[in-house]
């Protein structure tokens, strides 16, 4: 029986200034798409007429903390799940406000895709761009640019187009290779799930089309061979004395048995033996090549010593090995990011303590100037520094890779 190759899973996150619609923009997909359960569209209906609304908000299905719904605005991450023939979904709807950046960062972090909405009727604010900055900052690979409220400015193609412009001089000066842009009424479902007919001037993709349709396959690293060891597999009786097995999951390559490969940072060369993953069965199964996202386990031909935060690559083409380096951060700690200070690291699955030698530069997102001056990041700032570890870290530079080219540095 010929089986089904598995549904793609795309990853998105919602960005933008406060109240351009990011909820309801999800609450419309999910609607539309026919994803929720009557018993919460039911829910949301009757706790907005309470509320004394004329239509139900489809906000409500994201934003679920009571706080959200007393102010009407998104403080945490909300993540929802949806899937259409085509493809397979996990939204973040991230917040907007200011305040809540980095709540916004963890949510677009592994994204493969970022919408930035615009509302019509305000334009492009300094949110808009902090927002823009941050994804490429992630290195999210596709980007899609909303201008939402379209309803409100009267359906107008000259208003689109104006933002529009200004959106694209925007997106010259990010690091991001794929721009669309969609004008969208997500209060009235106007291209989001289907065609609007109070645009015809506008001839591109829905939202969700593009969203069904864009090409992420090539996103993933499928050159640089990098398998951060997470579990020993150790035996547990003599009746498994021979089974000693590296489980994690890829970040980056393709690994079959037989390939020559090298483990860092001790620098042992060996072969991969072969490689197993958890079939439907829950039990292991050999497969003849593994790549990113997979989460296996890997045996080796020679007895190396192996420890967790070790990572396995190929001879020829290897990370950087290194106890310093320089880093973009957005800093999302309470008490400012300063020099000398004493910090904990986690790269991959690797854990090592870390001191900030020195700051670069702060960002200024409005202008994109570089203050060389700055002594300090405060909550939300974006800036450079080099960083000095206790123990050797394995990385690549993140345009390159994001699971190795990335750390998460957290005040002791």
């Amino acid at each position: 029986m010929r089986q089904e190759p598995p549904v793609e899973l795309l990853r998105l996150s919602t960005a933008g200034s406060v109240d351009d619609g990011k909820s309801t923009l999800i609450g419309r997909l999910l609607h539309d798409s026919k994803s929720i359960f009557e018993d919460q569209l039911a829910a949301v209906q009757d706790f907005s007429r309470r509320r004394g609304d004329e239509r139900p908000d489809l906000a409500l299905l994201t934003d679920g903390l009571r706080a959200e719904r007393e102010q009407g605005i998104t403080i945490d991450v909300a993540y929802r799940y949806f899937a259409t023939p085509r493809r397979r979904f996990i939204l973040a709807d991230t917040p907007g406000h200011v305040q809540y950046t980095r709540n916004m960062v963890t949510g677009a972090s592994t994204a493969n895709l970022a919408i930035v909405l615009v509302d019509a009727r305000q334009g492009v604010l300094e949110q808009t761009r902090r927002h823009a900055y941050i994804a490429s900052l992630l290195r999210i690979p596709h980007l899609v640019m909303a201008v939402n409220k379209m309803d409100l400015v009267g359906h107008d193609e000259v208003t689109f187009r104006r933002i529009e412009s200004e959106l694209r001089e925007l997106a010259t000066r990010l690091d991001v290779q794929d721009v669309a842009f969609v004008p969208i009424s997500a209060l009235h479902g106007d291209n989001v799930v289907d065609r609007s007919t109070n645009m015809p001037w506008y001839s591109g993709p829905t939202l969700l089309h593009h969203l069904e349709n864009v090409h992420i396959a090539s996103d993933r690293n499928m050159q640089d061979v990098r398998f951060p060891v997470q579990w020993v597999i150790r035996p547990q009786s003599d009746r498994h004395a021979a089974y000693r097995g590296y489980a994690g999951q890829v970040a980056g390559g393709v690994m079959r048995p037989g390939d020559e490969v090298v483990v860092l940072p001790s620098g042992i060369g060996t072969r991969l033996a072969r490689i197993e993953e958890i079939g439907p069965d829950g039990m292991p199964r050999e497969v003849a090549e593994a790549y990113p996202p997979m989460s296996v386990t890997v045996h080796l031909a020679a007895d190396v010593d192996v420890s967790r935060g070790d990572m396995i690559c190929r001879p020829g083409n290897r990370p950087t090995v290194s106890q310093s380096f320089d880093a973009r951060v957005c800093w999302l700690g309470e008490r400012p990011l300063q020099p000398r200070t004493r910090y904990a690291l986690k790269h991959t699955t690797r854990n090592a303590r870390a001191m900030v030698e020195s700051i670069a530069y702060r960002l200024d997102i409005q202008t994109g100037h570089r203050d060389t001056a700055a002594q300090q990041l405060s909550a939300n700032d974006i800036g450079r520094i080099t960083v000095k570890t206790t123990a050797p870290i394995m990385h690549d530079p993140y345009h390159r890779s994001r699971a190795t080219g990335a750390v998460i540095q957290v005040e002791e």
